[in-house]
Order: structure tokens, then C-alpha cells, then sequence
């Protein structure tokens, strides 16, 4: 199995190695593969959390 780095392609939607599309187009590195899979979700769950944070400290 390939080692990694891995990248998400969010041109193709796809995992993919280091020699994959361009960085614009990726997100990552990560470490495992089943990381970069996961990698649109746990962007919106960090994006949640920290939103969450702002409102708490602007007390909203």
C-alpha cells in the first residue's frame, strides 16, 4: 500500500497521493488515507466548533 501523504482533490472529490491535481484544488496532507476521506467533514466540524467559540465570546 502507498504511503502516504494523502490529499482530498476537491476538483474530482477524490483521494489522492502527492503527485495528484494542484494544491489549490486540495486540501491536506493527511496522514492516512482514511483521514483525507474524511477531510470535507471534519473541515465543517472544526468550521461548527469554531463559529460556536465566536458566538460564546461576542455573547451571542
Amino acid at each position: 500500500m502507498t504511503e502516504g501523504p494523502w490529499f482530498f482533490c476537491l476538483k474530482h472529490h477524490t483521494v489522492e497521493p502527492r503527485d495528484g491535481c494542484a494544491e489549490r484544488h486540495r486540501l491536506g496532507p493527511y496522514e492516512t488515507r482514511a483521514q483525507a476521506e474524511r477531510a470535507v467533514d471534519s473541515v465543517a466540524e472544526r468550521e461548527q466548533k469554531l463559529t460556536a467559540e465566536d458566538r460564546a465570546w461576542e455573547g451571542d
